[in-house]
């Protein structure tokens, strides 16, 4: 089964589909300094059979050992992924992903930019005392009734969808802890979005030093005021009174553009934010300058009906406001996106038991991502449709069972502009009383009712 994966990747790009092969593999666990015996599950196999394992919704280890079809254990199996360094891991997807970077650079751009977005999510994992100590659990959960739960930050190409990087932190932390981090993916003139979490001025300031564009949604505690010639709290007030001053923004106003769209000054805030070292926020210029805008959302269903925005992108007659709005919206892409790692490969509840196995299977779940969004490019370019219009789900199951179909014609979804869901769920939940102490205690109950 695996051979007809590969060679369903070779013809659609066999730069990738090489860096699968067994010697490959091999060659890569030689550099990362790896040794192993001479035993059925190879690290080459032992991969083989993490890629199906993850393809088929990321099933159980003993299931493993039926779609391998080979003489082997699933207690084995999980010995075998142990084994593996993580830095294999590492390696081959940055392999891959670097074998697909072609397909990033050739896909439409906006305006000639390249865009990217940028945005925080979290998954669940075993009750273990590794796992509670390394990532921590949400604070309404007692000792021994919660489940550990990872902070992860994901870079996503606009254009084609691909996850370009994935970070994974402890629960409590924030987004911009960990963004300056993905600005070495990017290259010069790239376009990052991102929600208002990612909105403040070190990282506008991290961005226009660097040489890419931000395009962000205006952080609420930031006051904007579109009047033309408006006061503002200068960062040096000359009446100190006139810092408390309530209502009045922080920047000052520099230019009308039109209605709603103006260029104002952001000064550099004398509290250095805590993700940051001081050495580089002293680096920092004390003042940048930024475009502001608001539009106006008239679609039915759609709860936020005012945006705000913040970008770096200040030429108007390159830039109109109209296709600034038309840009974030696509920021709503990394919602299905997520979806797709978190539900269709079931990423939202990981099953490893240990600290070193939750990376390996993070790594994994991005490398099948990545390569079933390798068949939807393709898909999409032979049926001559939208890459987005292709279903996710359906080139995850093509990929799976590649040996039994070579023809690769997608389902390609209805382009439903319109279309919109309350946001209720129509099944209802067991009515179990949600655990409030440990399990033990529990039992010790339930022999005492007795």
């Amino acid at each position: 089964m695996v051979g007809s994966i590969l060679d369903a990747l070779r013809r659609i790009k066999a730069d990738v589909a090489a860096h699968l092969k067994s010697d490959t593999i091999e060659q890569l666990c030689h550099e990362v300094g790896h040794r192993w015996r001479n035993r059925v599950l190879t690290p080459a196999l032992t991969i083989h059979a993490f890629l199906l394992q993850v393809l088929h919704g990321n099933t159980a280890c003993e299931h493993v050992t039926r779609l391998m079809g080979r003489n082997f254990t699933g207690e084995a199996y999980c010995q075998a992924r142990a084994r593996l360094p993580l830095q294999l891991f590492d390696r081959l997807l940055s392999a891959i992903g670097q074998a697909m970077s072609d397909c990033r650079d050739e896909a439409a751009r906006w305006c000639g930019h390249r865009v990217w977005v940028l945005d925080g999510s979290g998954c669940s994992m075993p009750d273990e005392p590794e796992l509670q100590t390394a990532f921590g659990q949400p604070g309404g959960q007692a000792a021994g009734c919660g489940f550990p739960v990872a902070h992860l930050l994901v870079l996503f190409h606009v254009g084609t969808g691909m996850l370009q990087k994935l970070i994974v932190s402890p629960m409590r932390t924030h987004d911009m802890a960990k963004a300056c981090q993905m600005h070495s993916e990017l290259a010069a003139g790239d376009v990052l979005l991102g929600d208002r979490g990612l909105c403040s001025f070190a990282h506008l300031a991290q961005l226009i030093t660097a040489g890419f564009h931000g395009v962000f949604r205006v952080h609420h505690k930031i006051i904007v005021d579109f009047r033309i010639g408006r006061m503002h709290v200068p960062p040096s007030p000359p009446y100190p009174r006139l810092r408390h001053v309530k209502g009045l923004p922080h920047s000052c106003w520099v230019k009308w553009i039109g209605p709603c769209d103006q260029l104002v000054e952001y000064f550099k805030p004398k509290v250095r934010p805590r993700w940051m070292t001081a050495e580089a926020y002293a680096a920092l210029p004390k003042s940048i300058l930024v475009r502001e805008l608001r539009y106006q959302i008239m679609q039915r269903g759609y709860r936020t009906r005012k945006v705000i925005l913040v970008t770096t992108l200040l030429d108007a007659q390159l830039y109109p406001a109209k296709k600034l709005a038309e840009l974030y919206f696509l920021r709503w892409r990394v919602e299905v996106d997520l979806r797709h790692l978190k539900q269709t490969l079931h990423m939202d509840v990981l099953r490893s038991k240990t600290l070193i196995g939750i990376h390996k299977e993070l790594r994994m779940i991005a490398i099948v991502y990545n390569l079933v969004r390798l068949v939807m490019l393709e898909a999409a370019k032979r049926q001559r449709v939208a890459t987005e219009r292709i279903s996710f789900i359906d080139a995850l199951r093509w990929l799976a069972n590649a040996g039994l179909t070579s023809k690769l014609a997608l389902i390609v979804n209805r382009h439903r502009p319109a279309r919109f869901e309350p946001r209720v769920c129509k099944r209802r939940p067991k009515e179990y009383r949600h655990m409030s102490w440990p399990r033990a205690e529990l039992r010790k109950m339930c022999w005492s009712n007795d």
